[in-house]
């Protein structure tokens, strides 16, 4: 990844962050990396596309609507010796180092807390780091659209949804209402309920309802996503106190040490977005190929179809990995 990037390519009006989450452990993808990479790396520092990994993946894909100055990444720090390169490539404080992975939820706080030390207040694209798609252009035109609906509609926070393929049972899954809301942009839907990885026969009629799978693509102003904490998990807000009060300062990683030493593992889309769907909404991806390279055969499914398939999909087999 170059460390000195165009900064000009982005109008001034829309000025977003982009927040790229890349502290998780892809274990379930871990049989199929280490045959790739010879070692046990997270899939996000795995040089799945041909020498480019999936966070440079993520990060060029950001680049398309997200200025390089804006834009965030969180790891965790057991992770460093794949990592330690993205120091001197991000402009002071855009890299933020957990002491350990806890799940989604601290991944995120966190992160929003920094950047509202940096900037106050913002739009933010929330965008993992370990998926695949199809088409970038396509994919953050959709970003970009969510973008402009929240810069208008500060209080809506908009996922993005994946329209089905199939009975997914390893996905979580969206049920949005059935009427638009009533606004300017690209039509975004309220959010009726979640469904978190369902049985084989209720994917089926989930998919049969127009349901749509949860890419974890999200799009908000940093106070709405952390207003959206607040009120699903306030103790895990409460325990960042400190921590939030010691953000920027020299002291502020011996208080995330201590902070994540007692904290429980929080899944963001099971204890954040599934317990306040009313404050959420939904936006219908068409047209783009999505995969969360959650196992290997998903992985090479998806690799499979890719227009570029990477040279390593020649030599690798399912039966071995799954």
């Amino acid at each position: 990844m170059e460390a000195k990037r165009d900064l000009t390519m982005h109008p001034a009006a829309t000025l977003p962050w982009g927040l790229i989450l890349a502290g998780g452990d892809g274990t379930r993808l871990m049989p199929l990396t280490q045959r790739i990479a010879g070692d046990a790396r997270p899939k996000q520092f795995c040089p799945i596309f041909d020498g480019e990994t999936l966070l440079d993946r993520t990060r060029r894909r950001c680049d398309i609507v997200i200025r390089p100055d804006r834009q965030m990444i969180v790891v965790s720090r057991t992770h460093e010796a794949y990592y330690r390169g993205l120091a001197e490539d991000l402009l002071p404080g855009r890299l933020v180092a957990q002491p350990s992975n806890r799940g989604t939820a601290p991944g995120i706080l966190y992160p929003l807390m920094r950047l509202a030390d940096l900037t106050g207040n913002a739009p933010v694209a929330i965008l993992p780091s370990d998926h695949f798609v199809s088409d970038d252009l396509a994919f953050m035109g959709y970003v970009q659209a969510a973008v402009e609906i929240v810069q208008g509609q500060p209080d809506l926070i908009v996922l993005l949804g994946v329209e089905a393929e199939r009975p997914e049972t390893e996905y979580g899954w969206i049920e949005p209402a059935s009427t638009p809301l009533a606004i300017d942009g690209e039509a975004v839907f309220p959010i009726r309920r979640f469904w978190e990885k369902p049985s084989a026969k209720l994917a089926q009629l989930l998919r049969d309802r127009g349901c749509l799978w949860n890419s974890f693509v999200m799009v908000g102003w940093a106070s709405t996503f952390q207003s959206l904490v607040a009120d699903a998990v306030p103790d895990l807000v409460a325990a960042f106190s400190s921590l939030r009060a010691a953000v920027g300062t020299p002291g502020e990683a011996a208080a995330a040490e201590r902070v994540y030493a007692g904290l429980p593992s929080t899944n963001f889309s099971e204890q954040v977005l599934a317990r306040r769907p009313e404050r959420l909404v939904v936006m219908q991806m068409k047209g783009v190929d999505w995969s969360d390279l959650g196992n290997p055969a998903r992985a090479l499914a998806s690799f499979r179809s890719s227009s570029a398939p990477p040279a390593w999909l020649a030599r690798v087999e399912l039966a071995p990995t799954a």
